[in-house]
């Protein structure tokens, strides 16, 4: 089920103000398959994510790249301007969430060009990245992502209530450990298939 190509459908018909048939009769195509595409059990052929494309005056290629995000294959990242704790933490969330795609950042803007092409389901945050804050940070990602689920990373708990304030879910203490991911990942606010025992 492709529920990110679904809403992502759904939010540019209601923008417009248009039912299900009205975009269907648009495009040329049955209510039945656009209903299909707006569920999440089926996906158009190139051809026609093209004409949709150009109907919503959208860049073709984020379109196609909602296509291919899958709630079985989830995109994890973790953002941190400490590579040691990027490599250790990959391990422990690989090994966690064996059917993610787990990705390490050691800067926002690298992290930000890959929430535009890609679809991530999780993001843990450090507070602190240098010249850009990790509260700053999240507001990136949920403006690009709003279902993208956010956890902080920092050292220091002090920066607690400011984290509350920016729509994550959860807080860690580094470094990160199996226990206090486990902890994080049962108050996801969008939950996705983790893969492993827990599947």
């Amino acid at each position: 089920m492709n529920k990110h190509f679904a809403d992502t459908l759904k939010k540019l018909r209601t923008e417009k103000g248009l039912t299900q048939q009205e975009l269907a009769d648009q495009i040329h195509v049955a209510r039945s398959a656009l209903s299909h595409w707006e569920s999440g059990r089926r996906l158009p052929d190139t051809a026609t994510l093209a004409r949709l494309a150009a109907f919503f005056d959208a860049d073709f290629n984020a379109l196609f790249a909602a296509t291919s995000h899958s709630d079985e294959h989830p995109n994890v990242i973790i953002v941190d301007d400490f590579k040691p704790i990027v490599l250790g933490a990959l391990r422990t969330l690989q090994n966690i969430m064996p059917n993610a795609t787990v990705t390490g950042f050691t800067r926002p803007a690298e992290a930000i060009e890959y929430a535009k092409a890609n679809h991530v389901a999780l993001a843990f945050l450090d507070i602190e990245l240098g010249s850009m804050s990790g509260l700053d940070l999240c507001r990136e990602l949920l403006e690009i992502n709003p279902h993208t689920n956010v956890v902080y990373l920092t050292a220091y708990s002090d920066y607690a209530l400011d984290a509350w304030n920016t729509e994550a879910i959860g807080f860690l203490l580094k470094p990160i450990t199996p226990d206090g991911v486990q902890q994080q990942l049962k108050k996801l606010r969008y939950p996705f298939r983790m893969g492993g025992e827990d599947a």
